[in-house]
């Protein structure tokens, strides 16, 4: 399905010589976080809920003029930038203008992480692991070879935590047991940070120091 599919337009902007009472009410009518407005029929921005209760029913929208963030996205806009764009504002309500800057309807959070959800990263069985190592010693191609090497399939890999020193990729692999691929990582000096399969080289470890333990008090 094209994201432009999900383009909402039953909420049509309100304009800045409307009064901020009208503003209060539509937020207590609706669960959005923000309201999009037009002034001459030309779209200025979003006001937040918060912003709005913060002035006087009785005046005009204008006199909060300063508080409109002017986010938006286009309807070509790919959906993980869209996703990105959501998380920048802080917003649950994403207006989508097309390349004239006519404001053609909004989309809604949770539709897109429907979206998301439907992708084979969540979608298709398999495991996930996080692997981490040096910022300036991992790369894609690596990973994606030591994934494949083992017969496995890359459903997914993004970078979930970055520091100073280190980076963490977290994985979503398919069609295999994780076992083989947690050890090749091993072997190229990644850190295995998570697996959602059961480790047998970490259950191995701990069944040998078990059996070390007894073997010395006896």
């Amino acid at each position: 399905m094209q994201l432009q599919d999900f383009v909402i337009n039953d909420i049509k902007p309100l304009k800045i010589t409307d009064k901020i009472g009208d503003l209060q009410m539509l937020f207590n009518q609706l669960t959005y976080s923000h309201i999009p407005i037009q002034n001459e029929s030309v779209y200025v921005g979003c006001i937040s809920e918060n912003d709005a209760h913060c002035f006087e029913s009785d005046k005009p929208i204008s006199d909060c003029s300063h508080t409109i963030e002017g986010f938006f996205v286009r309807p070509t806009t790919n959906w993980l930038d869209v996703l990105e764009a959501f998380a920048q504002n802080d917003s649950n309500i994403m207006p989508v203008l097309d390349q004239k800057n006519t404001y053609i309807g909004y989309y809604e959070l949770n539709d897109i992480i429907h979206l998301f959800n439907e992708t084979p990263f969540f979608a298709e069985p398999g495991g996930i692991l996080v692997v981490e190592k040096g910022i300036h010693d991992y790369s894609f191609s690596e990973i994606s070879q030591i994934v494949e090497s083992n017969d496995a399939k890359l459903l997914g890999a993004f970078v979930s935590k970055m520091g100073s020193d280190l980076v963490q990729i977290t994985l979503k692999i398919g069609n295999t047991s994780l076992n083989e691929v947690i050890q090749t990582f091993r072997r190229y000096s990644y850190n295995i940070v998570s697996g959602h399969e059961e480790d047998s080289y970490i259950e191995s470890l701990k069944e040998r120091s078990q059996y070390l333990d007894k073997y010395l008090n006896m």
